[in-house]
């Protein structure tokens, strides 16, 4: 039986388990206030390793500790697995499905934190050639085919499949690319030099391709030029200017600026060229009439509350604001406003600073996370601070202690949650204080 509203607690409902979700329910676990997190899985995913999880270095259990687990301590908080399809803001509720059940959760105040998926720009068939690197399962299946592609190639006697074997290559420059391309040309020509007999890894090709003029277009060009040339002193073949425009399972076709087209033979292929947000935040658009942007986040208040609807919060990835592109978590800047100079905003990325609080008296009171009181400076002002986190990406301390970042924070809750926390720790190369990276690593 569902107690009257003057009988229960203010209800919170949180759309998604990442990063704006998880901190989400953290930020509000004293508040007097009931929280549900609905959860497409069961885990929370550390996104920016996934490359790591990739190329061998990481085991999946060691980025993606369980929801419950992390949240076991808050009273306050309920999780429950579904995928979220329908969220109707007349009714206040949301509805989710989970195999052969489907729940409808009502809510007073939601936070919607669905994140993002991966944008193949219409052409939705490359995904079978090319997986992405939104999740686990992405994951895994590029290690197999990364590790496959050389078991398959030491058993190899044709010379030209032996080559399309061992040729790798990414699609997109962004940040997750660039790490990508980085890992595995560390993959082959250090970690795995001496595994072999007949094939010798260092021979691999590694090919990073971009339809911009320049890798990581997001980011201010002496960074472009410092993490090219990096990544050329490891071996990767940089092709700018390069739409693909055709793609199978022995290769991609490639049309360059003047609409000339050549053919690169390559078995293993990365897609990290875009994202797309949740389709959730096109069905709450067009329900309050808020606008969206092309990559289909929504455009939200100062507040980010939706237009007309004070008791929705749109967060993270499905947030549309005019900030450069950044890896998730990886970077975070705040935005100033003269009208709204209090609240920290959204940090690039999933990384969502403003939560709220709710008042007894019902009025919806913007509020900082645990940390947001303090200055926050802008990590993408130093050159090498970002080009390290690009072009050592398996030195995860230099990550987490960037300036303004927070997800040592999260580290440290991970090491507390149990044993698997522990391996995050080490992982991550903090000291148990977690403040300062230890040596090596």
């Amino acid at each position: 039986m569902t107690l009257p509203q003057s009988q229960r607690r203010h209800h919170v409902v949180i759309v998604g388990s990442g990063f704006g979700g998880l901190f989400a329910a953290r930020a509000l676990r004293k508040a007097p206030v009931d929280v549900t997190v609905i959860g497409k899985t069961s885990h929370h995913l550390f996104q920016p390793l996934l490359y790591q999880v990739a190329t061998g270095i990481l085991s999946p259990g060691e980025i993606a500790p369980a929801t419950r687990e992390l949240l076991k301590r808050q009273r306050n908080a309920r999780v429950i697995l579904g995928d979220v399809k329908k969220i109707d803001l007349a009714a206040r509720t949301v509805s989710s499905d989970a195999p052969e059940i489907e729940t409808v959760t009502p809510y007073d105040s939601l936070i919607l934190a669905a994140g993002s998926g991966q944008s193949y720009f219409g052409n939705d068939r490359f995904a079978e050639f090319a997986p992405g690197m939104k999740s686990i399962d992405d994951a895994l299946e590029l290690r197999g085919r990364i590790f496959g592609a050389f078991e398959l190639a030491e058993i190899e006697d044709d010379p030209q499949v032996r080559e399309r074997l061992m040729t790798f290559v990414v699609v997109g420059a962004g940040p997750t690319g660039v790490e990508m391309a980085g890992q595995i040309a560390e993959l082959a020509r250090r970690t795995l030099k001496n595994d072999f007999r007949r094939i010798d890894p260092r021979q691999s090709k590694i090919i990073l391709l971009d339809a911009a003029d320049r890798i990581l277009p997001g980011f201010d060009k002496r960074l472009s030029k410092y993490t090219t040339k990096k990544l050329t002193r490891l071996g990767v073949d940089i092709e700018l200017g390069a739409m693909v425009v055709d793609m199978d399972q022995n290769g991609l076709e490639i049309e360059g600026t003047d609409g000339s087209r050549r053919r690169i033979e390559a078995t293993t292929k990365m897609w990290a060229a875009g994202v797309e947000a949740s389709p959730l935040g096109m069905q709450v658009a067009e329900q309050s009439g808020a606008e969206v942007d092309r990559a289909g986040r929504v455009k939200v208040l100062p507040d980010c509350t939706l237009p007309g609807h004070p008791e929705v919060f749109v967060v993270g990835d499905l947030m549309a604001m005019d900030l450069p592109g950044v890896a998730q978590v990886a970077m975070q800047r705040q935005v100033r406003g003269e009208a709204h100079r209090g609240p920290a905003r959204r940090a690039g990325g999933a990384r969502a600073l403003l939560l709220f609080r709710q008042g007894l008296d019902g009025h919806h009171l913007p509020v900082l996370g645990d940390r947001g009181h303090r200055e926050r400076q802008d990590p993408v002002d130093g050159l090498h601070c970002v080009a390290r986190v690009a072009l050592h990406p398996h030195r995860l301390s230099d990550r987490l202690q960037e300036p303004g970042h927070d997800a040592a924070a999260l580290v440290r809750e991970l090491h507390r949650a149990g044993p698997g926390g522990a391996r995050c720790h080490h992982a991550a190369g903090l000291r148990p204080d977690g403040d300062a990276p230890a040596r090596g690593g």
